[in-house]
């Protein structure tokens, strides 16, 4: 609405207000007073000389009727002027969502031995069907990709771009890293070292693969006190048949989830894969709560203007021909 409207001084509009500065409204009590003790000064200083006139010559002509609009305008300003200092505001709740994220970091066994098929097509593909779910689940956590076989290639670091991650996920296959092996301790290394610098409070580690550690420089023990030192979280998935032909391999895989809150996991089908990232899914709901605050709208600008309004027009009355016509 229009700060020129009537609006603002209807007494519902005035009562609806929620005043920052009520305080000053008190000087609103002054104005008339003010008027008072002007009236009662100016009365005092004006000579009086009695004259006897006709009846017909002592009527009120127009300026004398209309001889208070300068101090009226001029008190019109100040009132408005207090009201503005006053600071009217109107006040809605607005909720707000604050999310904090989770940091993960995966890293996904891309060894030979990983294209078994006793998962369906093969514990690669499996695994990599789960993740991409697991990943499709997430909305503001951050997620870095890493594979490894006898060492380790970043496929990705920490971000929330879910369509380069599933790309990234997609891509991978056996080929990527052609030194053999199984390098457990570098996978964890390299997931501690990509969540180490991180903010937030917290950071896991997937570890997915089917076998021990039979390569790399870093054992698996350093890797596990990297990831205690640095409060990264480790969930560790065997995945395979056990006493199928490529064979699965869970002791070095218990170890490294073996830290604080860490968990191993058991995934000797596609049923039970998928129920392990629904697991770790709901153990790594992203965080969030619900903040409500007030938000208040200030509307002091009406009635700033409507002051400057006033007192224009109060200098144009006094200080023109106009004013004079309206003192004599």
């Amino acid at each position: 609405m229009s700060w020129f409207s009537p609006y603002w001084f209807y007494l519902k509009t005035l009562n609806g207000f929620y005043w920052a500065n009520g305080y000053l409204l008190w000087l609103l009590g002054l104005i008339p007073l003010f008027l008072f003790l002007k009236w009662v000064f100016h009365s005092h200083k004006r000579q009086t000389l009695i004259l006897t006139l006709p009846q017909k010559s002592t009527s009120k002509g127009l300026s004398v009727k209309f001889r208070f609009l300068v101090p009226a305008t001029f008190m019109c300003g100040v009132a408005c002027l207090v009201l503005a200092l006053a600071r009217p505001q109107l006040s809605g709740e607005s909720t707000d969502s604050l999310t904090a994220g989770v940091d993960i970091a995966i890293a996904i066994d891309i060894s030979d031995s990983m294209l078994a098929e006793d998962l369906k097509p093969n514990r690669l593909e499996a695994a990599k069907g789960m993740a991409l779910r697991f990943i499709e689940g997430r909305t503001t956590d951050r997620i870095a990709l890493v594979a490894f076989a006898g060492e380790t290639a970043t496929l990705s670091p920490l971000t929330t771009d879910y369509t380069a991650l599933k790309e990234y996920l997609a891509s991978i296959n056996t080929n990527i890293i052609r030194t053999s092996g199984t390098a457990l301790g570098m996978a964890l290394s390299s997931c501690v070292n990509k969540l180490r610098d991180v903010a937030g409070k917290s950071r896991i580690a997937i570890i997915i693969s089917d076998g021990d550690n039979t390569a790399g420089t870093i054992p698996p023990e350093t890797a596990v006190e990297l990831a205690k030192s640095f409060g990264v979280r480790v969930y560790t998935i065997a995945i395979g048949k056990p006493g199928s032909e490529e064979g699965v391999d869970e002791k070095t895989l218990r170890m490294l989830a073996g830290g604080p809150n860490g968990r191993f996991f058991k995934a000797a089908d596609n049923s039970s894969l998928s129920k392990i990232f629904d697991e770790i899914d709901h153990l790594e709901k992203t965080i969030s709560e619900t903040a409500s605050e007030v938000n208040r709208i200030d509307f002091y600008y009406h009635y700033l203007n409507w002051s400057i309004l006033f007192f224009l027009i109060s200098l144009f009355l006094r200080f023109t021909l106009l004013g004079n016509l309206l003192e004599d």
